[in-house]
């Protein structure tokens, strides 16, 4: 919570070729927030691809019109946007996918991935054009904690390897459905072996 625009190391940032974001390290204070803008800032200046999970946390800011502010300001500076369905409704005021994907496709984003929970995920891209992607089947589910993350990682992973947009979203929820079969946050998430078994 102490940390801002002065602790980023912008020769290490731009080391990478990507930077994930999400909407929880942006809440936590006024300084870490301008830290997280920073960062965004200096990829975008660099021309490095931004992904960002909203991850919202509403107890951790001061007014929802506040989160709803800062969080969209930051879906702006990124290139890929993945908001939940209901996080998307509080954010953008739109009731259905197409409509929380074109808000942000309005205002940038190059893909817009709106996470349905088991019904899957809906994606509207520049290039990759749009449509629904099936969640996979969970038998019996133990612990939701890492699902989100674990879909991030699919489609980050997936979208930096060349992999088209559907095959990106595939793998997003393929993972998201292993990761709410365990307890813990990353214990679901598969090696590059159990990827290729799976066919990701």
């Amino acid at each position: 919570s102490q940390m801002g625009p002065a602790d980023v190391d912008e020769a290490w940032l731009r080391s990478a070729r990507h930077l994930h974001a999400t909407g929880v390290f942006p809440a936590i204070s006024e300084t870490s927030l301008q830290a997280a803008i920073k960062s965004m800032d200096v990829m975008r200046a660099a021309g490095r691809t931004i992904s960002f999970d909203t991850n919202l946390r509403p107890t951790l800011w001061k007014s929802t019109e506040d989160m709803r502010h800062w969080i969209n300001h930051l879906a702006s500076l990124a290139d890929w946007v993945l908001p939940g369905i209901e996080e998307g409704l509080l954010l953008t005021g739109h009731d259905t996918a197409e409509g929380i994907a074109r808000f942000y496709r309005d205002r940038g984003a190059k893909l817009v991935v709106v996470k349905l929970g088991a019904a899957g995920a809906y994606y509207d891209s520049m290039d990759g054009g749009n449509g629904y992607v099936d969640g996979f089947p969970v038998e019996k589910v133990i612990d939701t904690v890492g699902a989100g993350d674990g879909f991030a990682a699919g489609v980050v992973s997936a979208l930096l390897e060349g992999r088209s947009v559907p095959d990106a979203v595939r793998r997003g929820a393929w993972i998201g459905a292993r990761a709410v079969q365990v307890l813990g946050d990353t214990e679901g998430l598969p090696t590059r072996e159990e990827l290729a078994q799976g066919g990701f």
